[in-house]
């Protein structure tokens, strides 16, 4: 598929979809890891692609280190996903 800027605009809409179908459905104050897990099945139903967990090079002056880095969900080849759990959000001023 091409990335063209529409294509972009309603993938991030479908997914910010998909997002509150799972807040909606669960309750609030669970861990990452029920919120990822619920949003993937989200992912699923809707047949979006996506790749879980993706590993993220990490190169350093021509060299590959071993980083650890994931991103939480790599969407359609074209959108990362990264995921957070809060409690409650509190305002930044």
């Amino acid at each position: 598929m091409s990335l063209t800027k529409g294509y972009l605009k309603d993938l991030v809409y479908q997914v910010n979809g998909a997002a509150i179908e799972v807040h909606k459905s669960i309750d609030p104050g669970l861990l990452e890891c029920v919120y990822h897990q619920c949003l993937k099945k989200e992912l699923e139903l809707r047949k979006i692609n996506f790749v879980s967990e993706l590993s993220i090079p990490l190169k350093y002056k021509g060299f590959e280190l071993d980083s650890k880095l994931r991103c939480d969900l790599y969407i359609e080849n074209a959108l990362v996903v990264e995921l957070k759990s809060v409690n409650e959000i509190t305002p930044i001023c």
